[in-house]
């Protein structure tokens, strides 16, 4: 989780997110940089746009009205659901996108 926190902190202080930056960061937390481990990362993070991904992580849905009325009731809950879905969908989108960064490091 370190090294996520690390290239996150690189990517707010507006500076490259790469190999050499996530281990400077991490050994400056006086932690001893696993170099497989920060290749997977920045492999898994090549093409990922860091700020769209907070966006979206940190967008928090309207909270729902106390006493739904009943003909509102079905509509949210088909809503929700949909939502749902589409979290799963995009879930599993980004496994695969970080699977094939990954891929590539064991060739």
């Amino acid at each position: 989780m370190e090294y996520v926190y690390a290239a996150l902190l690189l990517h707010k202080a507006g500076k490259e997110v790469n190999e050499e930056g996530v281990k400077r960061v991490v050994e400056a937390a006086g932690i001893q940089a696993d170099e497989v481990r920060i290749k997977a990362l920045i492999a898994a993070l090549s093409g990922v746009n860091i700020d769209e991904v907070l966006k979206s992580a940190t967008a928090v849905p309207a909270a729902a009205p106390a006493t739904p009325t009943p003909s509102a009731a079905p509509a949210a809950e088909a809503k929700a659901e949909a939502k749902k879905e589409e979290k799963k969908e995009e879930k599993a989108k980004e496994e695969e996108s970080a699977l094939e960064g990954l891929a590539a490091l064991f060739g």
